[in-house]
């Protein structure tokens, strides 16, 4: 018998990785717990493998989550944008600017499948840093920036909050003390978070590696030297998202995005927000 992909079970499952939690997944869908939790089971049939370690804390993607997610996040963008988008021609240039974080997801795939339904319009996707975005917005070659709060150069149209999840190499042992971390350098906004996490519990760490970018937080962790705080999408196969109680339970990220107030009403700029937020 064929087996389909349901994108009701998708969304309950992307849903669930995002919020890092059942009960504010089925909160977000306006389900019950036990109504998303069978739709889960559901999936994980269909897939034939567990999609989510569930602990007190939470849950996280499996190996097989960690794989499923990126085709699950496209088919829902797919799903949105034939839904909205279809018979619709849209022109113009739209400058995007992204978290590296961000970037580094499924959400520049999603705007490529956006711009290849209208191939006359332009779509530019940057990561800059916070000095360089502001400029890029004020200058009008970003009108769109998604970011943590903090850092965004505008007020929010709107905002989500993301878990963070702790990934662990091959090789590093949890338990260990002091605690070997793996950190983005200052200025970040969810640095400072993560070590008032490890000071609330009273648990000693120490600073194995730092870098201003992810492809190097990524490398330091593929490479053994630590755990570091990363958002579930960023997780490479392999690297386990830990939610052992050997380590402290981590923050919310707080993700929204600015507008330039000279866009209010432009029909690409509508539709690539509303994209983002689908996809974020």
């Amino acid at each position: 018998m064929a087996r389909d992909l349901e994108t009701g079970l998708l969304r309950s499952f992307v849903t669930a990785v995002r919020a890092g939690s059942i009960s504010r997944a089925a909160t977000a869908l306006g389900h019950t717990q036990p109504a998303l939790s069978q739709q889960l089971r559901r999936l994980e049939s269909v897939v034939g493998h567990p999609l989510l370690h569930r602990s007190p804390s939470g849950v996280s993607p499996t190996r097989a989550g960690e794989q499923l997610l990126p085709y699950a996040e496209r088919i829902l963008a797919l799903s949105g944008q034939a839904l909205t988008e279809t018979g619709r021609a849209l022109t113009g240039h739209c400058g995007v600017g992204l978290l590296e974080d961000l970037a580094a997801s499924q959400l520049p795939q999603a705007l490529a499948d956006l711009a290849r339904l209208h191939p006359h319009a332009t779509l530019e996707v940057l990561s800059l840093s916070q000095a360089a975005m502001r400029e890029a917005y004020d200058a009008g070659r970003v009108q769109l920036v998604l970011d943590a709060v903090p850092d965004i150069p505008g007020p929010p149209r709107w905002t989500v909050r993301r878990p963070l999840v702790w990934a662990v190499g091959h090789g590093v042992d949890v338990a260990a003390d002091p605690l070997p971390v793996v950190l983005f350098s200052t200025p970040c906004s969810w640095r400072t978070a993560v070590l008032e996490a490890m000071e609330r519990v009273d648990r000693q760490w120490r600073v194995a590696f730092e870098s201003n970018s992810l492809v190097g937080v990524l490398a330091a962790v593929r490479a053994g030297l630590g755990v570091a705080a990363l958002l579930p999408a960023n997780l490479e196969p392999g690297m386990s998202a830990h939610v052992a109680h050997a380590l402290p339970a981590l923050p919310d990220v707080e993700f929204g995005l600015a507008r330039h107030p000279a866009t209010d009403g432009d029909p690409l700029l509508d539709a690539v927000e509303a994209a983002l937020r689908r996809m974020v």
